[in-house]
């Protein structure tokens, strides 16, 4: 079973002192609190509104994230999910999906489907449907964040109408786990797909527990509930709202206020705020954490003593004290004390003396530090950037500009390199799936360009090691070539939460806080 972890943020904080964002202190389960934890049985019936953070510009899965700070609440809606795995215990559970495994290592995985689904245009969802959605996702001509998943896989083959051979690059005996956290597990309906995005946006066809009534851009989505799901009798709710609040303090006022029964949140002072209204929250924490990346590709990132100039010189709990008004959790190890696979090597040493030596070294050479932050319009990520800004400006030779940007120009810029730093994240319980998608040198989610042979042979030996032994030592090599290299500050733990009011119940969470609106339901 999934388990719903409710957790405070300053106890998370008090706990978690030495990382964060996959499951609470890693792989150990959070302390449940609230008022909903004890609920009962689930109740069918009503309409739940429900606020998100990331506004979609399309309803194609391929456009989608599955994130708690993305799409991931509409995306579980409207295609249901192939696998999901508990946070807590990195358990798989197979929903239409009855397995997914690998007899070889990982060199290829089979995956089998329940016989007789359908999407709801009554089309078959069967082997070939995968099949056409993930050679979609790994197509470069198909622009995906999922690329970063679905590139993994070499081929796929149907065998029958519930078997799909699965052919991996490279063997990834825990590729699952990656799979989870992508588009990789949604699936739309191909014959839906094939009238192009236009008509696809106007009607999406998947076999989640809802179906789209009315999308109003910009403003509110209605969904109604599927009869034809296959796992009834869920969905409970008879019908769901999405609406699209980016501002955290709106989003926790519009909770207080009663305008909404779930909301979606990142925000540390938020969670900590909606407790002491008496409000319930779900948090799935992880390792590993939000990092500021810069694109070694080119200048000026591409000198190491630039990156370490900017990493000695900033501040981080003072951008903790901005951002999370204090109660966030800056990362100071890649793992957490309780993990297997912790090393005490520190991400960063400040140094503000050896950052302005840096500088000036640079300066000396006709290379004086200039960048560009480019952000999301997100409030947190905005005033991350100005935080950063205000702080180098006490330096000399280093100036900084601030680029803000909607989700799509980020997610563009994101997929073809063109930024100097960004906000980025690498999340994690079982370290192979963030960790080799985010810095091995091969991989289509290296968004900063790093590329370095012993980084990339640790990260290697970190997927395939068959004892926890081999795979520690390679997690220690990995952390000790990150801090060398530099290619991003960590300054976060991530909060992936729902906030839910206090008649709200079914707070289910898998991956990077992907919740599950099946499992949602109300009382009066």
């Amino acid at each position: 079973m999934i388990r719903t972890r409710r957790a405070l943020a300053a106890t998370l904080a008090a706990v978690c002192s030495v990382a964060v964002f996959v499951s609470a202190c890693g792989t150990s389960p959070a302390e449940t609190t609230g008022t909903s934890a004890d609920a009962g049985d689930p109740v069918a019936g009503g309409v739940a509104r429900a606020i998100v953070i990331g506004e979609p510009r399309t309803l194609d899965p391929a456009g989608l994230g599955n994130s708690w700070t993305r799409q991931s609440l509409l995306g579980n809606a409207l295609y249901g999910t192939l696998m999901i795995e508990d946070p807590s215990t990195l358990d798989m559970k197979f929903t239409m999906a009855t397995d997914f495994s690998t007899v070889d290592g990982g060199s290829t995985f089979t995956l089998k489907l329940r016989p007789g689904l359908t999407f709801s245009d009554e089309t078959p969802l069967d082997a070939a449907a995968v099949k056409f959605n993930w050679d979609r996702l790994r197509d470069p001509a198909n622009p995906s964040d999922s690329i970063r998943q679905a590139s993994q896989v070499a081929s796929t083959e149907v065998v029958d109408a519930t078997t799909l051979n699965v052919v991996m690059a490279a063997p990834s005996p825990v590729f699952p786990q990656a799979l989870v956290t992508g588009a990789m597990n949604w699936i739309a309906s191909p014959t839906a797909l094939q009238k192009g995005q236009a008509a696809f946006d106007e009607n999406p066809v998947g076999a989640g527990p809802f179906t789209l009534t009315r999308w109003t851009r910009q403003d509110v989505m209605e969904l109604k509930k599927n009869p034809r799901y296959w796992d009834a009798p869920k969905p409970y709710l008879d019908g769901l709202t999405l609406r699209t609040v980016a501002d955290a303090t709106q989003r926790l006022n519009t909770m207080i206020a009663g305008g909404a029964d779930f909301a979606m949140e990142t925000n540390w002072a938020s969670l900590a705020q909606a407790q002491d209204a008496g409000l319930s929250t779900d948090t799935v924490s992880f390792g590993g954490g939000l990092y500021m990346g810069m694109n070694v590709r080119r200048a000026p990132f591409d000198d190491e003593r630039a990156r370490r100039a900017v990493s000695m010189a900033v501040d981080l709990e003072a951008v903790n004290t901005v951002i999370n008004d204090g109660k966030g959790v800056v990362p100071q190890t890649l793992f957490p004390e309780t993990s297997p696979f912790f090393s005490d090597i520190p991400l960063t040493t400040p140094n503000k003396e050896t950052a302005q030596k840096l500088f000036d070294e640079l300066a000396a050479e006709g290379k004086p530090l200039s960048f560009t932050f480019t952000t999301y319009a997100l409030p947190e990520n905005k005033a991350t950037a100005e935080t950063v800004q205000a702080q180098l400006s006490a330096f000399k030779n280093v100036s900084m500009d601030i680029e803000v940007v909607d989700a799509a120009t980020g997610n563009s810029r994101n997929a073809t390199h063109d930024f100097d730093m960004i906000i980025a994240s690498a999340l994690f319980q079982d370290p192979d799936a963030a960790l080799w998608t985010a810095f091995h040198s091969s991989s289509q989610g290296n968004i900063t360009g790093i590329s370095d042979q012993q980084l990339t042979g640790a990260l290697d030996a970190g997927r395939v090691g068959k004892t926890i032994e081999e795979r520690r030592a390679a997690y220690e090599t990995v952390q000790k070539r990150l801090v060398a290299l530099n290619p991003g500050i960590w300054y976060a733990k991530s909060a992936p939460s729902v906030i839910t009011a206090k008649n709200a119940h079914g707070v289910v969470m898998y991956g990077f806080g992907s919740p599950l609106p099946e499992e949602f339901w109300m009382t009066n």
